[in-house]
Protein backbone atom coordinates (compact mmCIF):
# COMPACT_ATOMS: atom_id res chain seq x y z
CA UNK A 1 0.00 0.00 0.00
CA UNK A 2 1.47 3.34 -1.24
CA UNK A 3 1.06 6.48 1.01
CA UNK A 4 -2.47 7.24 1.48
CA UNK A 5 -4.29 4.55 -0.44
CA UNK A 6 -7.31 3.87 0.55
CA UNK A 7 -7.61 1.11 2.97
CA UNK A 8 -9.86 -1.78 1.72
CA UNK A 9 -12.51 -1.47 4.41
CA UNK A 10 -15.84 0.04 4.40
CA UNK A 11 -14.84 2.37 7.54
CA UNK A 12 -12.29 3.87 9.42
CA UNK A 13 -12.58 4.31 13.41
CA UNK A 14 -10.82 6.86 15.29
CA UNK A 15 -10.50 7.32 18.98
CA UNK A 16 -7.76 10.06 20.70
CA UNK A 17 -7.73 10.57 24.50
CA UNK A 18 -8.28 14.24 25.41
CA UNK A 19 -7.66 15.78 29.05
CA UNK A 20 -7.79 19.35 30.00
CA UNK A 21 -5.10 21.38 28.86
CA UNK A 22 -4.71 22.84 32.27
CA UNK A 23 -6.20 21.73 35.47
CA UNK A 24 -9.04 19.41 35.80
CA UNK A 25 -12.35 20.98 34.90
CA UNK A 26 -13.53 22.26 31.29
CA UNK A 27 -17.38 23.79 29.82
CA UNK A 28 -18.94 21.77 27.54
CA UNK A 29 -21.30 22.67 24.39
CA UNK A 30 -24.65 23.92 25.49
CA UNK A 31 -27.48 24.42 24.08
CA UNK A 32 -30.45 26.38 24.09
CA UNK A 33 -33.77 25.61 26.84
CA UNK A 34 -31.23 22.69 27.80
CA UNK A 35 -27.69 23.67 28.98
CA UNK A 36 -24.86 20.73 28.55
CA UNK A 37 -26.28 17.45 27.12
CA UNK A 38 -26.06 15.05 30.27
CA UNK A 39 -27.21 11.48 30.24
CA UNK A 40 -26.98 7.78 32.02
CA UNK A 41 -25.36 4.78 30.33
CA UNK A 42 -28.04 1.72 30.59
CA UNK A 43 -25.12 -0.03 33.12
CA UNK A 44 -24.91 -1.43 36.50
CA UNK A 45 -23.50 1.97 38.04
CA UNK A 46 -25.74 4.41 35.77
CA UNK A 47 -22.64 6.09 34.56
CA UNK A 48 -23.43 9.88 33.69
CA UNK A 49 -21.96 10.52 30.35
CA UNK A 50 -21.94 14.26 28.89
CA UNK A 51 -22.00 15.43 25.40
CA UNK A 52 -18.94 17.17 25.20
CA UNK A 53 -18.88 18.80 21.54
CA UNK A 54 -21.85 17.34 18.95
CA UNK A 55 -21.20 16.21 15.53
CA UNK A 56 -22.24 19.17 14.27
CA UNK A 57 -19.63 21.63 16.04
CA UNK A 58 -17.26 19.06 15.53
CA UNK A 59 -18.19 19.34 11.53
CA UNK A 60 -17.50 22.70 11.75
CA UNK A 61 -14.31 23.06 13.86
CA UNK A 62 -12.74 20.06 11.07
CA UNK A 63 -13.72 22.47 7.90
CA UNK A 64 -12.43 25.61 9.90
CA UNK A 65 -9.04 23.03 10.14
CA UNK A 66 -7.82 23.86 6.45
CA UNK A 67 -8.23 27.71 6.82
CA UNK A 68 -5.23 30.03 7.97
CA UNK A 69 -7.05 33.46 9.46
CA UNK A 70 -3.48 35.46 9.65
CA UNK A 71 -3.16 34.59 6.01
CA UNK A 72 -7.19 34.25 4.70
CA UNK A 73 -6.25 31.33 2.75
CA UNK A 74 -5.66 28.31 2.94
CA UNK A 75 -3.30 26.32 4.66
CA UNK A 76 0.27 25.80 2.65
CA UNK A 77 -0.13 22.18 1.92
CA UNK A 78 -3.93 22.41 0.62
CA UNK A 79 -3.33 25.78 -1.64
CA UNK A 80 -4.35 24.74 -5.08
CA UNK A 81 -7.77 23.27 -4.11
CA UNK A 82 -11.01 24.81 -5.60
CA UNK A 83 -13.53 26.86 -3.54
CA UNK A 84 -15.71 29.89 -4.41
CA UNK A 85 -15.36 32.87 -2.75
CA UNK A 86 -17.82 35.79 -2.14
CA UNK A 87 -17.20 38.76 -2.45
CA UNK A 88 -19.56 41.94 -2.15
CA UNK A 89 -18.93 45.64 -3.60
CA UNK A 90 -15.46 44.25 -4.73
CA UNK A 91 -14.34 42.84 -1.69
CA UNK A 92 -13.95 39.62 -0.23
CA UNK A 93 -16.75 38.58 2.06
CA UNK A 94 -16.97 34.62 3.23
CA UNK A 95 -16.43 31.31 0.82
CA UNK A 96 -17.58 27.95 1.00
CA UNK A 97 -14.92 26.57 3.00
CA UNK A 98 -15.99 28.71 6.34
CA UNK A 99 -19.74 28.71 5.48
CA UNK A 100 -21.97 26.30 7.41
CA UNK A 101 -23.75 24.93 4.74
CA UNK A 102 -20.97 25.26 1.74
CA UNK A 103 -22.08 25.97 -1.85
CA UNK A 104 -25.87 25.67 -0.48
CA UNK A 105 -24.46 29.09 1.38
CA UNK A 106 -26.98 31.64 1.80
CA UNK A 107 -23.91 34.12 0.31
CA UNK A 108 -23.60 31.58 -2.82
CA UNK A 109 -27.28 31.11 -3.81
CA UNK A 110 -28.20 35.15 -3.75
CA UNK A 111 -24.83 35.18 -6.19
CA UNK A 112 -24.43 35.40 -9.91
CA UNK A 113 -23.14 31.82 -10.41
CA UNK A 114 -25.08 29.84 -8.03
CA UNK A 115 -27.77 29.07 -10.98
CA UNK A 116 -24.91 27.80 -13.23
CA UNK A 117 -23.51 25.30 -10.46
CA UNK A 118 -27.32 24.13 -10.76
CA UNK A 119 -27.44 24.13 -13.98
CA UNK A 120 -24.15 21.76 -14.18
CA UNK A 121 -25.68 19.60 -11.70
CA UNK A 122 -28.28 18.14 -14.55
CA UNK A 123 -31.27 18.57 -11.82
CA UNK A 124 -34.38 18.55 -14.03
CA UNK A 125 -37.89 18.54 -12.69
CA UNK A 126 -39.15 15.31 -10.85
CA UNK A 127 -36.49 13.53 -12.72
CA UNK A 128 -34.20 11.23 -10.56
CA UNK A 129 -30.50 13.45 -9.89
CA UNK A 130 -27.66 11.82 -11.60
CA UNK A 131 -24.83 11.55 -9.05
CA UNK A 132 -21.97 11.40 -11.42
CA UNK A 133 -23.04 14.89 -12.79
CA UNK A 134 -23.64 15.99 -8.63
CA UNK A 135 -20.56 14.89 -6.89
CA UNK A 136 -18.34 15.87 -10.31
CA UNK A 137 -19.71 19.70 -9.87
CA UNK A 138 -19.03 19.52 -6.20
CA UNK A 139 -15.95 17.89 -6.78
CA UNK A 140 -15.12 21.24 -9.26
CA UNK A 141 -16.44 23.94 -7.21
CA UNK A 142 -15.75 22.69 -3.78
CA UNK A 143 -14.42 18.74 -3.41
CA UNK A 144 -14.88 19.37 0.59
CA UNK A 145 -18.29 19.03 0.40
CA UNK A 146 -17.74 15.25 -1.22
CA UNK A 147 -16.10 15.10 2.71
CA UNK A 148 -19.01 16.81 4.87
CA UNK A 149 -22.03 16.82 2.52
CA UNK A 150 -24.52 19.20 1.39
CA UNK A 151 -28.48 19.81 1.14
CA UNK A 152 -29.74 21.96 -1.19
CA UNK A 153 -33.75 22.08 -1.32
CA UNK A 154 -35.84 21.75 -4.19
CA UNK A 155 -39.75 22.32 -5.50
CA UNK A 156 -39.71 18.95 -5.99
CA UNK A 157 -39.09 15.89 -3.48
CA UNK A 158 -35.97 14.99 -5.42
CA UNK A 159 -33.48 17.63 -3.09
CA UNK A 160 -29.83 17.31 -3.71
CA UNK A 161 -28.43 15.55 -0.86
CA UNK A 162 -24.99 14.51 0.10
CA UNK A 163 -24.66 12.86 3.49
CA UNK A 164 -21.34 13.81 5.71
CA UNK A 165 -18.60 10.78 4.78
CA UNK A 166 -16.25 12.11 7.60
CA UNK A 167 -18.41 12.41 10.74
CA UNK A 168 -16.45 12.91 14.92
CA UNK A 169 -18.14 13.89 17.88
CA UNK A 170 -16.60 14.42 21.25
CA UNK A 171 -17.63 12.92 24.72
CA UNK A 172 -16.53 12.50 28.66
CA UNK A 173 -17.17 9.47 31.18
CA UNK A 174 -17.94 9.23 34.63
CA UNK A 175 -18.44 13.25 34.90
CA UNK A 176 -18.92 15.21 37.79
CA UNK A 177 -20.62 18.75 38.13
CA UNK A 178 -18.25 22.19 39.06
CA UNK A 179 -20.77 24.69 40.07
CA UNK A 180 -19.19 28.04 39.92
CA UNK A 181 -19.79 31.37 38.79
CA UNK A 182 -18.61 35.18 38.42
CA UNK A 183 -19.76 38.43 38.32
CA UNK A 184 -20.05 41.56 35.87
CA UNK A 185 -18.47 44.68 37.63
CA UNK A 186 -19.80 48.16 37.25
CA UNK A 187 -17.52 50.68 38.33
CA UNK A 188 -19.88 53.58 38.49
CA UNK A 189 -23.01 52.03 39.36
CA UNK A 190 -23.38 48.97 41.54
CA UNK A 191 -27.04 49.24 41.39
CA UNK A 192 -29.26 51.19 39.03
CA UNK A 193 -28.27 54.27 37.39
CA UNK A 194 -29.85 57.51 38.14
CA UNK A 195 -32.86 57.03 36.04
CA UNK A 196 -33.54 53.98 37.37
CA UNK A 197 -32.01 51.95 34.30
CA UNK A 198 -30.68 48.44 35.89
CA UNK A 199 -29.07 44.91 34.21
CA UNK A 200 -31.28 45.37 31.11
CA UNK A 201 -30.20 48.22 29.99
CA UNK A 202 -26.18 47.32 31.06
CA UNK A 203 -25.85 48.96 33.98
CA UNK A 204 -24.46 47.98 37.82
CA UNK A 205 -23.34 44.45 39.27
CA UNK A 206 -24.28 41.30 37.42
CA UNK A 207 -23.39 37.77 38.99
CA UNK A 208 -24.06 34.91 37.40
CA UNK A 209 -23.62 31.00 37.68
CA UNK A 210 -21.89 28.94 35.61
CA UNK A 211 -21.25 24.75 35.69
CA UNK A 212 -18.45 22.90 34.33
CA UNK A 213 -17.20 19.12 34.63
CA UNK A 214 -14.78 16.96 36.14
CA UNK A 215 -14.85 13.62 34.12
CA UNK A 216 -13.02 10.13 34.46
CA UNK A 217 -12.03 9.89 30.79
CA UNK A 218 -13.12 12.23 27.61
CA UNK A 219 -12.78 10.91 23.56
CA UNK A 220 -13.04 12.23 20.57
CA UNK A 221 -14.65 9.64 18.13
CA UNK A 222 -14.21 9.85 14.40
CA UNK A 223 -15.77 7.78 11.22
CA UNK A 224 -14.54 8.17 7.79
CA UNK A 225 -16.67 6.54 5.34
CA UNK A 226 -14.43 4.97 2.66
CA UNK A 227 -17.48 3.08 1.19
CA UNK A 228 -18.91 6.50 0.22
CA UNK A 229 -15.41 8.14 -1.06
CA UNK A 230 -15.28 5.19 -3.89
CA UNK A 231 -18.98 5.49 -4.65
CA UNK A 232 -18.52 8.71 -5.97
CA UNK A 233 -16.36 6.87 -8.87
CA UNK A 234 -14.25 9.70 -9.97
CA UNK A 235 -10.34 7.97 -10.08
CA UNK A 236 -8.07 6.66 -7.60
CA UNK A 237 -6.41 9.84 -7.36
CA UNK A 238 -9.64 12.11 -5.87
CA UNK A 239 -10.35 8.95 -3.52
CA UNK A 240 -6.76 9.35 -2.19
CA UNK A 241 -7.16 12.90 -1.85
CA UNK A 242 -10.08 13.09 -0.09
CA UNK A 243 -8.85 10.44 1.95
CA UNK A 244 -5.76 12.32 2.76
CA UNK A 245 -7.87 15.63 3.41
CA UNK A 246 -9.98 13.89 5.68
CA UNK A 247 -6.82 12.82 7.85
CA UNK A 248 -5.45 16.28 7.75
CA UNK A 249 -8.34 17.42 8.80
CA UNK A 250 -8.04 15.15 11.95
CA UNK A 251 -5.11 15.34 12.90
CA UNK A 252 -4.96 18.98 12.84
CA UNK A 253 -7.75 19.55 15.08
CA UNK A 254 -6.63 17.27 17.23
CA UNK A 255 -2.88 19.10 17.05
CA UNK A 256 -3.85 23.17 17.31
CA UNK A 257 -7.85 23.31 17.30
CA UNK A 258 -8.75 21.63 20.39
CA UNK A 259 -9.29 25.14 22.51
CA UNK A 260 -13.20 24.49 22.13
CA UNK A 261 -13.80 27.20 24.16
CA UNK A 262 -12.06 29.73 26.70
CA UNK A 263 -12.99 27.28 29.59
CA UNK A 264 -12.46 24.40 27.13
CA UNK A 265 -9.22 23.66 25.88
CA UNK A 266 -7.45 20.34 25.64
CA UNK A 267 -4.81 17.94 24.54
CA UNK A 268 -4.95 14.79 22.84
CA UNK A 269 -2.57 12.15 24.17
CA UNK A 270 -3.55 8.76 22.29
CA UNK A 271 -5.06 8.68 19.17
CA UNK A 272 -5.88 5.19 17.86
CA UNK A 273 -7.75 3.11 15.12
CA UNK A 274 -10.45 1.07 16.26
CA UNK A 275 -11.82 -0.51 13.19
CA UNK A 276 -9.20 -1.50 10.31
CA UNK A 277 -6.95 -4.29 12.38
CA UNK A 278 -3.34 -3.14 11.69
CA UNK A 279 -3.86 -0.04 9.87
CA UNK A 280 -1.27 2.81 11.11
CA UNK A 281 -3.09 6.13 10.76
CA UNK A 282 -0.36 9.07 8.76
CA UNK A 283 0.76 11.60 10.93
CA UNK A 284 0.10 15.29 9.94
CA UNK A 285 3.73 15.53 8.34
CA UNK A 286 3.16 12.99 6.19
CA UNK A 287 -0.20 13.82 5.07
CA UNK A 288 0.88 17.52 4.48
CA UNK A 289 3.78 16.25 1.89
CA UNK A 290 1.69 14.40 -0.09
CA UNK A 291 -1.69 16.04 -0.83
CA UNK A 292 0.26 19.50 -2.97
CA UNK A 293 1.30 16.17 -5.63
CA UNK A 294 -2.37 14.52 -5.17
CA UNK A 295 -4.04 18.66 -5.50
CA UNK A 296 -2.07 19.08 -8.89
CA UNK A 297 -2.61 15.28 -10.03
CA UNK A 298 -6.67 16.08 -10.04
CA UNK A 299 -6.50 19.25 -11.53
CA UNK A 300 -4.83 17.77 -14.40
CA UNK A 301 -7.13 15.38 -14.80
CA UNK A 302 -9.82 18.18 -15.29
CA UNK A 303 -11.98 17.46 -11.99
CA UNK A 304 -10.81 20.92 -10.61
CA UNK A 305 -12.77 24.47 -11.43
CA UNK A 306 -9.91 26.53 -13.70
CA UNK A 307 -9.01 28.94 -11.74
CA UNK A 308 -9.53 26.91 -8.45
CA UNK A 309 -11.19 29.75 -7.22
CA UNK A 310 -14.30 30.71 -8.21
CA UNK A 311 -15.49 34.25 -7.31
CA UNK A 312 -19.06 34.79 -6.87
CA UNK A 313 -20.45 38.54 -6.37
CA UNK A 314 -22.89 38.82 -3.89
CA UNK A 315 -26.30 40.55 -3.90
CA UNK A 316 -28.10 41.67 -1.03
CA UNK A 317 -31.90 39.88 -1.49
CA UNK A 318 -34.06 42.61 -2.59
CA UNK A 319 -31.89 44.82 -4.03
CA UNK A 320 -30.99 45.68 -8.13
CA UNK A 321 -27.96 44.27 -9.45
CA UNK A 322 -25.51 46.74 -9.93
CA UNK A 323 -25.75 46.87 -13.28
CA UNK A 324 -29.53 47.01 -13.58
CA UNK A 325 -28.99 50.07 -10.63
CA UNK A 326 -26.49 52.16 -13.14
CA UNK A 327 -28.86 51.80 -16.19
CA UNK A 328 -31.89 53.06 -14.22
CA UNK A 329 -29.36 56.20 -12.93
CA UNK A 330 -28.68 56.88 -16.41
CA UNK A 331 -31.97 56.79 -17.77
CA UNK A 332 -32.91 59.13 -15.19
CA UNK A 333 -30.53 61.70 -15.96
CA UNK A 334 -31.74 61.60 -19.94
CA UNK A 335 -34.95 62.98 -18.86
Amino acid sequence: MTRLDLPSAPRLLLEADLRPIQGTRFQPTGFPDLGAATYRLPDERGTEMLLVESAQSVANRLESAVWDDAEDDLVAPLRGLPYVKVVRDGKALTNSLLEAHRLNSVYIKNSDIFESIRSEIGKSGDQPIKRQSFVGTLCKYDPSCLLHGIFIPEKSTNALRLARALSGFIEARDVRVVSGGGVKNDRVHAGKDASGAGADAGFGNVPYHRDEYTAGSITAYFNLDLAQLRSYRLGADLERLLFGLAVFKIRRFLGEGLRLRTACDFEATTVRVTRLDGYDLPGLGVVAEVLPELIAAVARAGLFATPAITVAHYQEPGKAKPEAAEGAKKKGKGK
